[in-house]
C-alpha cells in the first residue's frame, strides 16, 4: 500500500491508473468529455461520480486524476485538486473559501502575484485583509478577530527567504477556527511536511520544482477531502481553471524526479550560499541554510535543508546588479524559478515592479537584491561563474 511506501517511491508509482493495454508509462487521456453506456448512468454520475467516473475534463480527467493522487499521497493530503497555473491554485483557494464581509490575516511577504490577489482582488469583493509581518508571532495574534476566515502565507517568502513558523502560526489560526492556507513553492514537499505542521490547505505552482524542466504551467491545491469537494471543487469547475491532461502527464513525468533533482539543487544552493558569503560585493546572502540566517533555527527545525533558492543583496544597488547579472555565462535570467536550469531575476524590476520603492523598501526587496534558483548544473561550474559575475559587478 502506497500509505506504506517512502517518498521516492510514492514519487514512481501512488495514483497509477492503467488502462487494459498495461502501459509501463501513463497514458494521456486527450478528451474533454465522456460518454455514458445509458442515460440512467448519465443520470448517476451527475447525482454521484465514483472514483473512476468522469463526466468532463473540467471536473476531472483520469490522467489529471493520477496527478492529484500521487502529489496527494506525497503531501500527505486526504485529497488534492489540480489547476491551469500556480496563481489558479492559489486564486481558487483563496476565493473559494471567501465571502463578502469576511476578514483574511495575510503575511506582508508574498509574491506580487500573490499580494495582487490579496491586496487588491479581494477588498474589491468585500473581504477586509489585515497585512503582518510574517516573522512576529504577535503581529498575528493581534491581527486575528472573530470573523477571520482564513490566514495565508508563503512558508519562505519571495523573494526575501523569510521563514514563518508555520506551526505556531497554525496554533494561533486553529484557536479562532481560521484555516492556515500555506503556499510551499521555495519549501517544495520534499523538504517540508506543512500538513505534520498543522496547515489546512497547501498550494504549489507545479510549474516550479515539480515539471522543473521549463514546460508547462500547472498547480495544485491539497486538503482534506471535505475542502478540495465541497468548497474547491464546486468552485473551480464552474470557474475553468482546471489543468489540462498533457500538463497533468508532464508534471506526473515530473514526480518521479521530484526528489532527486530538488535534493541536487538544495546541495548546489547550499555550497553556493556558502562559497560566496564573505565578497567584497556583497552586503549580504540570505539563504535559509546558512548560520546567518535570521530565522536559521526555525529552517532546520521545520525544514530539511535550506531549499534550492538564494537571494544576494549587491552593495552597489541596481547598477552593481545589472552588471552581475549580464556577466553571467551559465546562470540565466529569467522571473522562472524551480527549474533544472540556473535562473536568476532581479526582483525590483521585474515580480515587484508593480510596487512602489516604498512599499519595496518595506519588504527588503532593495534595488541591489537578486534571487537565484540553483539547477542541476555541477556546483562548481555554478560558483565559478557566480563569482566571477560578482567580480565583475
Amino acid at each position: 500500500m502506497s500509505e506504506d511506501w517512502a517518498p521516492r517511491t510514492r514519487l514512481v508509482h501512488s495514483g497509477t491508473r492503467r488502462s487494459q493495454y498495461g502501459e509501463t508509462s501513463e497514458a494521456i487521456f486527450l478528451t474533454q468529455g465522456f460518454v455514458y453506456p445509458s442515460a440512467e448512468v448519465a443520470e448517476a454520475r451527475f447525482v454521484e461520480s465514483g472514483p473512476d467516473e468522469f463526466i468532463y475534463a473540467r471536473y476531472g480527467n483520469p490522467t489529471v486524476r493520477m496527478f492529484e493522487e500521487r502529489i496527494a499521497a506525497l503531501e500527505g493530503a486526504e485529497d488534492a485538486f489540480a489547476t491551469a497555473s500556480g496563481m489558479a491554485a492559489v486564486h481558487g483557494a483563496l476565493f473559494s473559501a471567501l465571502k463578502t464581509g469576511d476578514h483574511v490575516v495575510a503575511a506582508k511577504a508574498l509574491f506580487g502575484s500573490c499580494l495582487y490577489i490579496v491586496e487588491t482582488l479581494l477588498p474589491r469583493f468585500g473581504v477586509e485583509v489585515s497585512f503582518v509581518d510574517g516573522t512576529d508571532l504577535d503581529q498575528w495574534r493581534a491581527a486575528i478577530r472573530p470573523d477571520t476566515r482564513l490566514v495565508f502565507l508563503e512558508s519562505i517568502s519571495n523573494p526575501t527567504l523569510e521563514v514563518i513558523d508555520i506551526a505556531a502560526v497554525a496554533a494561533i489560526a486553529r484557536e479562532s477556527g481560521a484555516l492556515t492556507v500555506v503556499d510551499n513553492v521555495f519549501g517544495t514537499p520534499i523538504f517540508q511536511r506543512c500538513f505534520d505542521l498543522g496547515a489546512d490547505v497547501v498550494v504549489y505552482s507545479a510549474t516550479k520544482h515539480i515539471d522543473g524542466q521549463g514546460r508547462c504551467l500547472g498547480g495544485v491545491v491539497l486538503g482534506s477531502k471535505t475542502f478540495i469537494r465541497k468548497t474547491l471543487e464546486p468552485f473551480l469547475k464552474h470557474t475553468g481553471g482546471a489543468l489540462s491532461p498533457f500538463s497533468a502527464w508532464v508534471m506526473l513525468k515530473g514526480l518521479e524526479t521530484l526528489d532527486l533533482r530538488c535534493r541536487a539543487a538544495a546541495a548546489a544552493a547550499q555550497r553556493l550560499a556558502e562559497a560566496v558569503s564573505d565578497h567584497p560585493a556583497l552586503a549580504q546572502v540570505l539563504y535559509p541554510g546558512l548560520d546567518a540566517h535570521p530565522q536559521a533555527a526555525l529552517a532546520r527545525r521545520q525544514m530539511e535543508t535550506g531549499g534550492t533558492v538564494l537571494s544576494l543583496d549587491l552593495a552597489g544597488g541596481k547598477a552593481a546588479a545589472f552588471r552581475f547579472l549580464n556577466a553571467l555565462r551559465i546562470v540565466q535570467i529569467s522571473n522562472n524559478l524551480g527549474d533544472a536550469k540556473s535562473l536568476v531575476t532581479h526582483p525590483a524590476t521585474t515580480t515587484h515592479q508593480r510596487l512602489t520603492p516604498e512599499q519595496r523598501q518595506a519588504l527588503g526587496i532593495g534595488d541591489g537584491l537578486v534571487r537565484l534558483s540553483l539547477g542541476l548544473e555541477d556546483p562548481a561550474d555554478l560558483i565559478a561563474d557566480v563569482r566571477q559575475a560578482l567580480d565583475a559587478a
